[in-house]
């Protein structure tokens, strides 16, 4: 935020340095010849001869304003607010009405001092000048609502502790971006580091502003976690890292899907573009540009996957968006095409620059950066949720999370109570990753995750599948995944306070079913670890349809069953030379002949859904079991909730 606010004083003072040089408010001949000696060592950045010569002029008519205002410069320039404060504050007493955009840039600088009492004031007095711009006057006006808001948030702080991720993250280089995978385990990142040792050392090390990108460049990172410790940092190697940057990185849940940004390569649509890679086996795949329409002639960088892997979030300064630099979402088809990108509309960007979405894991909140809200002064961090596919209003994270400094890049960990994210303001020397508690309000919905390994059940064989888990109220993807073509690992995310169906499926194999129910649970602390063995199609091989469900003592099918019952009709017409028995258990309680009839009935209820489908009935039998085969106790409820069940079994 210096930068810009050094820019505009800059620009506004302009015109009085240079109307001063013909018509100076001191007569004093040896301070306006300081003055002069010190206008030319400032010009050649001699900082240091520079004040010594405008104290000397002050020194001679402390009077003089064009050199208090100069003297502010300076200190300005050399990172002294304070002083450059008190500078502007003496020219203000010596004339209040000399130069009215002297309110408005003390206004910016008292900010970035968390001065916002006396920044409103200025903000106040400034506008009551005539004939101002229009532009800076919707300026000040904006920045007063800040100044109330800022004041208002550093005297009710939210939660927050920061702690250094440590030596094995941190090094005495730049660090930020951080991508988490949903277990915690794995950690990506970029770091800036020097081509040429002696330069690029030198750049970074004294936080230069102005860095020599030919001797400097961005690298990805990777840590893995043992016994709750970070594993010291390794590059993570070609194909992904080059001689030029990459960076601003996505990982998927599972970690094995990356999105990131790399500019000005042979196959860009533009400046920088989005490309994708894959890790099989703990290799990385050659990165593919995803093409049109997401990247385009226009700047495009910062995604985040969604935990489906199907709706991307990206930051672009093309046409169309309410700001410099947007928000924007594509959907990925069955096809694996990617749509046309939409812009989300107020409720996240703004007539500012929003950057670093992050949409986490539960798929329904989405944390960003902005400069264009009312905020701490400069660029803020947001969150804003999603009901039914509208985002609602976005929700400023507070103080302080956010400060006068800019705050991009925070991502949340899938439980939704601690975050990440990269800051200098704790270091000045250069820039880390911290984590933190994220407080109550901030938090999104928990998420849990489930982790295991695919394999054939019959040889042991591990198996690349494909998983599916949904909503069985909304009957639609939560997050979809692939196990790993050489290990069969997988790792998927469960979002709580929802029932799911869990489908597995691969070409050959039966597919696979299962069901969540996390209703009502919000403190998630142990994920699921499941081995899951698919059977591979044969006479005599069954399946239990996990997620078939009845109204109690009906054989009324439940709106839930019919994800899973889509799943076997799927099933059946991809593998059109097999015939299936569909058969009906209950548990022991009640009559023998209550239980033969209602599990007949349940059995024909799947029979007529396929049927009516345009599943031919010379493929179908189906028949009521009751009691008679149960698979587990009927002693406990949870035993007997299992031995009601719908079954499948291949006939040939």
């Amino acid at each position: 935020m210096r930068n810009i606010i050094f820019f505009i004083i800059a620009l506004l003072l302009v015109p009085v340095i240079s109307n001063a040089q013909r018509n100076y408010t001191s007569s004093n001949k040896k301070a306006i010849k300081a003055y002069e000696e010190a206008l030319t060592a400032f010009d050649r950045m001699d900082y240091g001869s520079a004040v010594i010569l405008m104290e000397k002029a002050l020194k001679s008519d402390d009077e003089f304003v064009e050199a208090h205002l100069v003297l502010a410069e300076i200190y300005l320039e050399n990172g002294d607010n304070k002083k450059a404060i008190n500078s502007y504050k003496k020219s203000i007493e010596i004339n209040p009405n000399f130069f009215p955009g002297l309110y408005y840039s003390l206004g910016l600088l008292e900010m970035t001092e968390n001065e916002f009492i006396e920044a409103k004031d200025h903000f106040e007095k400034y506008l009551g000048f005539k004939n101002l711009k229009p532009a800076l006057m919707s300026m000040a006006k904006k920045k007063i609502k800040t100044c109330e808001f800022a004041n208002e948030a550093i005297n009710n702080p939210v939660p927050f502790n920061p702690l250094n991720l440590g030596d094995s993250i941190n090094s005495e280089f730049d660090e930020y971006w951080p991508s988490l995978t949903a277990d915690e385990k794995t950690l990506i990142f970029t770091r800036l580091i020097p081509i040429d040792n002696e330069v690029g050392i030198k750049m970074i090390g004294n936080r230069n502003p102005i860095i020599d990108l030919k001797s400097v460049q961005e690298d990805f990172f990777i840590s893995e976690k043992e016994n709750n410790v970070w594993l010291g940092a390794q590059n993570i190697g070609e194909p992904l890292n080059t001689i030029g940057n990459e960076g601003a990185q996505t990982v998927s849940v599972d970690g094995r899907t990356m999105y990131f940004t790399a500019c000005n390569r042979e196959d860009g649509k533009g400046r920088c573009d989005i490309y994708k890679c894959k890790n099989e086996n703990g290799e990385w795949s050659v990165p593919e540009n995803i093409g049109s329409p997401v990247n385009s002639k226009y700047w495009e960088a910062q995604p985040s996957i969604s935990p489906d892997g199907k709706i991307l979030f990206f930051v672009s300064n093309r046409e169309g968006g309410l700001g410099g630099k947007d928000i924007w979402i594509s959907t990925q088809n069955k096809a694996g095409e990617w749509s046309k990108p939409i812009n989300p509309g107020k409720n996240i960007n703004s007539s500012g620059d929003e950057q670093s979405p992050f949409i986490h894991p539960d798929n329904q909140t989405l944390y960003f950066s902005s400069n264009g809200r009312i905020g701490m002064g400069s660029s803020d961090l947001f969150k804003v949720t999603r009901n039914e596919g509208t985002w609602n209003e976005a929700i400023n994270l507070g103080y302080p999370i956010n400060t006068t400094f800019d705050e991009v890049g925070l991502i949340v960990s899938a439980k939704g109570d601690r975050a990440l994210f990269s800051s200098d303001r704790l270091n000045r020397k250069r820039r880390d990753i911290f984590e933190f508690e994220l407080y109550k309000e901030a938090q999104p919905n928990p998420v849990s995750y489930m982790k295991g390994n695919v394999f054939d059940s019959e040889n042991n064989t591990k198996l690349q599948a494909h998983f599916e888990l949904i909503n069985l109220k909304t009957d639609s993807i939560i997050t979809q995944a692939e196990s790993d073509a050489v290990t069969g690992e997988f790792l998927l995310c469960i979002p709580s306070n929802n029932d799911y169906a869990l489908n597995v499926s691969k070409s050959g194999y039966l597919f696979y079913s299962d069901n969540f129910s996390l209703k009502g649970i919000f403190d998630i602390s142990e994920p699921y670890l499941k081995d899951i063995a698919l059977n591979p199609i044969k006479q005599g091989e069954k399946i239990i349809l996990k997620n078939v469900f009845y109204e109690t003592d009906s054989y009324e099918l439940k709106q839930e069953s019919f994800t899973e019952l889509n799943r076997l009709l799927a099933f059946l017409v991809n593998n059109k030379q097999i015939k299936i028995e569909i058969s009906g258990h209950t548990d022991n309680v009640g009559l023998h002949d209550y239980n033969m009839e209602l599990s007949e009935n349940r059995a024909k209820s799947v029979y007529s859904f396929l049927v009516n489908n345009n599943i031919s009935p010379k493929r179908l039998k189906y028949k009521g079991l009751g009691e008679l085969q149960s698979i587990s106790s009927n002693e406990t409820k949870e035993g007997r909730a299992e031995n009601r069940r719908t079954e499948i079994k291949i006939l040939d």
